[in-house]
């Protein structure tokens, strides 16, 4: 893990890396005749002929992941394409982007290869979904100077200087799990756990463990899934058997329906908690699984809703209906995919005004990146300190499905068993508006 000083020192290599050209552009400050001139400097990835900038993303679109990662690639899409259709401000004008794709199916020798493929052409990775599929970049994207942003909140990300998160990690969340449990059912609760069975499981159970150790409970049950598994019977009884209360559930959508199904059939019903990816929007329509069988689940979350009245979200959902009503769906990975574009657009948007588009150029304005919230649309993210701390408050929300939309069951907090140290610098506050309900 990288200390303050290592993260200059890495900034300072990447600032002399090879420049591509320099060439006079009108991107500066807008004066008396308009936006002055500035040599702006570019290697790979920016068209500066047609002032476009080539953003690689690397999606789960075939594998057991796809659900999520369907929606998420329209967040990018849809930022894309209000970004081209001008006059959104978030590029110097006459700016555009232009979307690199690939699918790497949920398999990191796939997301590599896929990689490798795209690296050339791209100024930056804009997502990189999955935890897996991520973490065997990192050697990569540092050899090549890249930033990849993780469709992943794994608390690993935030430990590597080239994959900048979003929000809270899914350990933050289990802890966070841990606490409302807590304060809900006591002491006495008997706490389950089903974990998928890698990187992103792990960071799960890590943060539960640390959650029910700090509060006294006992967890009963560990059991483990695998991405793609179909037969869950073995879990559900397993639970069942061991008298599990509580479940926490850091799974993906194509297990957390099946599980609560399963268990439905078999008369359990725990209260379950599942960290953010567990859950999918397709889930409010009962004609995908009977709502009853979510009568007892509730939902981590550290980033905004569809529709909640946080500001910045009517300018989304006119960004929606303007540009992505064909896309598919309204979905929460959307709106979060698309809060994330804008962070990388932001980053871009201050590399042209310095006057240098590099890879080099690039990572250094991201890091310049201090407090900054979309407008309030969801916690001030800080990329200037690392490892990055990009947010420890979440909250439990309970599924509406009369409204299609979440009840907040509990507000923002950090997770009490979170050493205090954590809670410092760069730390964030909720969204200034949150509220219950939405769209």
């Amino acid at each position: 893990m990288y200390g303050i000083t290592r993260l200059g020192v890495l900034l300072l290599s990447l600032g002399v890396a090879g420049c591509g050209g320099e060439t006079p552009v009108p991107t500066g400050p807008e004066g008396p005749e308009g936006p002055e001139e500035v040599t702006l400097k570019v290697d790979k990835g920016v068209d500066l002929e047609k002032k476009v900038i080539k953003i690689g993303t690397l999606d789960d679109l075939s594998g057991p992941a796809a659900t999520i990662s369907k929606p998420f690639a329209n967040g990018k899409r849809l930022l894309a394409a209000r970004i081209n259709a001008g006059g959104s401000g978030m590029l110097p004008e006459g700016w555009k982007v232009e979307l690199i794709e690939r699918d790497h199916g949920y398999n990191p020798t796939k997301s590599v290869a896929a990689y490798n493929e795209i690296k050339e052409d791209v100024l930056f990775i804009g997502t990189s979904f999955g935890t897996p599929n991520t973490l065997p970049l990192r050697p990569l994207l540092e050899q090549d100077g890249l930033a990849a942003f993780p469709a992943s909140l794994s608390s690993q990300m935030a430990a590597h200087l080239h994959t900048p998160p979003l929000g809270p990690a899914y350990e933050l969340e289990a802890r966070r799990a841990a606490d409302w449990i807590a304060a809900t059912a006591g002491e006495d609760a008997k706490l389950g756990i089903v974990y998928q069975k890698d990187d992103y499981g792990e960071d799960g159970l890590l943060g539960f463990k640390a959650g029910a150790a700090h509060h006294g409970m006992t967890i009963v049950s560990e059991q483990t899934i695998a991405a793609g598994q179909k037969d869950f019977a073995a879990v559900v009884i397993g639970l069942k058997g061991a008298g599990a209360t509580h479940v926490m559930m850091t799974t993906l959508p194509s297990a957390t329906g099946p599980i609560l199904g399963t268990a439905a059939q078999l008369e359990y019903m725990p209260v379950w908690v599942g960290n953010t990816p567990a859950w999918i929007d397709k889930f409010f329509v009962p004609e995908v699984i009977p709502s009853v069988v979510f009568t007892n689940y509730h939902q981590m979350n550290g980033l905004p809703f569809w529709g909640e009245p946080v500001p910045g979200m009517d300018d989304f959902l006119k960004a929606w209906e303007t540009h992505g009503t064909d896309m598919g769906d309204p979905d929460s990975y959307t709106v979060w995919s698309y809060i994330q574009g804008m962070v990388q657009i932001e980053a871009a948007r201050r590399a042209i005004e310095g006057g240098d588009i590099t890879r080099a150029g690039y990572m250094k304005a991201l890091h310049s990146i201090d407090g900054w919230d979309a407008g309030g649309m969801f916690q001030p993210l800080t990329l200037s300190g690392f490892p990055y701390v990009v947010g420890t408050k979440t909250r439990v929300l309970k599924p509406d499905f009369e409204s299609k939309s979440w009840t907040v069951a509990a507000d923002y907090a950090v997770a009490q068993s979170v050493p205090a140290a954590s809670e410092g610098a760069g730390a964030a506050d909720a969204p200034k508006e949150g509220a219950e309900g939405g769209e």
